[in-house]
């Protein structure tokens, strides 16, 4: 016995190791491809500068160098993926003496393209680095406009450093999104349902919920049950937020929130505060998830030094772009 299952330890070892040696091969491989992608698209952009930058002598490269390289080469050298080159040199030409050294794949490369602003472009680039995204996750955080809502959640302070840093958590603030997304539930906005279908909707799509929640998060309870005076409570979503070191609960409201929402989330913060968290820990945060409510009500209702309980409004579709930005602009000219 002892010898099948040394023998199934020695396969064991060599089958992985051959897995890693794929993946650094395609690693390396994609890598490589990347960054000749963008030297061509350099080429291009050079050559068409000599030719005193003419439209007609532009295409006539492209379609002239389609053909040279797809008779040597093969597939992949159409004049659309030329042209795909030629903008990825555009986009990412941050260093006329050196050349960027990229980190993410063609694919991650070609949507970044598409982002016709260099900040928020750069802020997207980082934020997949940093939390190694696939490509569809990078797309869905696009989609559901993570620039935007965190420009409009953050202290302008903080807004500088999204294209130079990404998404970086040093307080609680810096956490909080307004609105959040949660398109993944699969529940239109205007249907009825309740809450305990709108948990069970983001339960069953956990990683999808903490992608959307940020960095650090680390899923700890389901309704949570609390007992006071001998009565007893359940908390929604209890999370914990390794960055900050602090219990994240969150209460989910399908309506418009009320003052007694807002109460009973102080009860929440303050129960975890005394007998949940240690220490060596940091107060708890409370999060009121809500369709929708009034900034008057929340601000009569908190104390003024308040960084511990928030309200913010969550959408079960993707929000309109063009809405966003046109609540960045009121925001700015404020």
């Amino acid at each position: 016995m002892r010898n099948i299952e040394k023998s199934n330890h020695f396969y064991d070892e060599i089958k992985a190791l051959l897995h890693h040696a794929r993946s650094h091969i395609y690693s390396t491989i994609n890598t490589t491809m990347t960054q000749t992608y963008w030297e061509i698209g350099k080429r291009i952009i050079e050559e068409e500068q000599h030719g005193a930058l003419r439209a007609a002598y532009g295409k006539a490269i492209l379609k002239t160098l389609s053909d040279e390289l797809g008779r040597e080469f093969g597939k992949g050298f159409s004049v659309d993926n030329l042209e795909n080159m030629r903008r990825f040199y555009l986009a990412f030409q941050k260093s006329e003496t050196v050349s960027p050294k990229f980190k993410l794949s063609w694919s991650h490369y070609l949507f970044l393209t598409r982002i016709d602003h260099q900040e928020e472009r750069d802020f997207y680039e980082i934020e997949a680095i940093q939390n190694s995204w696939t490509l569809r996750e990078m797309k869905r955080q696009f989609d559901s406009g993570l620039y935007e809502r965190l420009k409009l959640s953050l202290d302008k302070s903080k807004v500088k450093e999204l294209s130079t840093q990404g998404y970086v958590i040093e307080s609680v603030n810096d956490m909080i999104k307004d609105p959040y997304v949660l398109e993944f539930v699969g529940l239109p906005m205007h249907s009825s349902y309740s809450e305990s279908d709108l948990e069970t909707r983001l339960i069953d799509k956990l990683e999808h919920f903490l992608l959307e929640l940020g960095k650090g998060f680390t899923f700890v309870a389901r309704q949570k049950r609390i007992t006071i005076d001998e009565k007893h409570f359940a908390v929604d979503l209890v999370f914990y937020n390794r960055l900050l070191k602090s219990f994240v609960v969150i209460d989910l409201k399908i309506g418009e929130l009320k003052h007694q929402d807002i109460g009973q989330m102080m009860m929440y913060v303050n129960y975890f505060d005394r007998f949940e968290k240690t220490e060596d820990e940091n107060l708890t945060i409370g999060i009121i998830l809500c369709k929708d409510k009034s900034e008057a009500l929340v601000e009569m209702t908190l104390p003024k030094d308040n960084n511990q309980i928030y309200a913010s409004k969550y959408l079960t579709v993707l929000p309109n772009k063009e809405e966003l930005q046109k609540l960045l602009e009121e925001d700015e000219g404020e």
